[in-house]
């Protein structure tokens, strides 16, 4: 499970803001979760699929 306590916060042209939120609300989604997924896609791209390994552990687990 991810620990979803950190805050990242952007600075965006406000007309692609307006956008992006209408295009997530046309997915049934928030900005939040979208922008969760970006990152995730990111790392599994530069990093392959066995990233979750990499940052979380060998069982997938966040590190105590």
């Amino acid at each position: 499970m991810e620990n979803r306590t950190a805050r990242l916060t952007l600075l965006i042209d406000p007309n692609k803001k307006a956008m992006f939120e209408r295009l997530c609300d046309l997915d049934d989604t928030t900005p939040s979760q979208m922008v969760r997924k970006l990152i995730r896609d990111y790392i599994e791209a530069r990093l392959g699929p066995e990233w979750r390994e990499q940052v979380f552990g060998a069982d997938g687990a966040r590190p105590g």
